[in-house]
């Protein structure tokens, strides 16, 4: 019973090693940009992929990447978020990970962070450091109203400098791990699309310059 056991337990092992995927992002080629630029660069001693608003002012970041349809699973990433020179003054170096991004290219879950939030010296800005919504019917704003704290959450961190983001997907929930931490610091419970499949994507907010490192998939049943 013991070895059968073992077996199992090696075979479970093998499984999830192979369902791993390193994501490649020097290869411009494998994503399609929306309203943004792209350039492989050095950022702060890591080989980074930079997106840029193009043109400036539109708004958000945005970068598919085709070929690995995302259900459940995890995705990790580091990220660096700044506010670009022509940024506005509310804008938060905001950045992310959109997933299960459905074909239309305008319904998908996102969960992201806004640096300058982390160490501000207003409480109320500290607590919206991490932020999850569903767009388009269940953006941010319309989330914190109807449900003030629920999707969002502090946790430290700095303009410009790199952070770990890993996001654990089942069925209808989510949970977001920044850094080395093993307890997540922000829950979802309820993702807006459902139990659904889709792309992922490289996101940012609006006014900002986004560095993205060392993508990884896992993907589950």
């Amino acid at each position: 019973m013991k070895m059968a056991l073992l077996f199992v337990a090696a075979v479970l092992c093998c499984a999830d090693q192979t369902s791993a995927e390193h994501i490649s992002l020097a290869n411009r080629g494998s994503f399609e940009l929306h309203t943004t630029q792209a350039e492989t660069v050095i950022y702060r001693g890591r080989h980074a992929l930079k997106l840029t608003e193009k043109p400036v002012g539109s708004g958000q970041l945005l970068a598919i990447l085709r070929g690995h349809p995302f259900r459940n699973g995890t995705i990790d990433i580091d990220v660096a978020g700044a506010r670009a020179a022509t940024a506005a003054e509310s804008d938060r170096g905001f950045i992310g990970i959109a997933f299960r991004m459905q074909s239309d290219e305008v319904h998908y879950e996102c969960i992201y962070i806004r640096p300058t939030n982390g160490r501000a010296q207003d409480q109320l800005r500290r607590n919206h450091s991490t932020q999850y919504e569903s767009l388009p019917d269940w953006p941010w704003y319309r989330l914190r109203k109807e449900n003030p704290g629920a999707y969002e959450s502090y946790a430290d961190m700095m303009e410009g400098e790199w952070i770990h983001m890993k996001i654990s997907v089942h069925g209808t929930t989510a949970a977001l791990y920044l850094g080395d931490s093993l307890q997540p610091c922000l829950l979802i419970n309820d993702l807006k699309l459902g139990d659904a499949q889709g792309a992922i994507a490289l996101w940012g907010g609006s006014g900002t310059v986004g560095y993205f490192a060392n993508l990884n998939i896992v993907k589950g049943e």
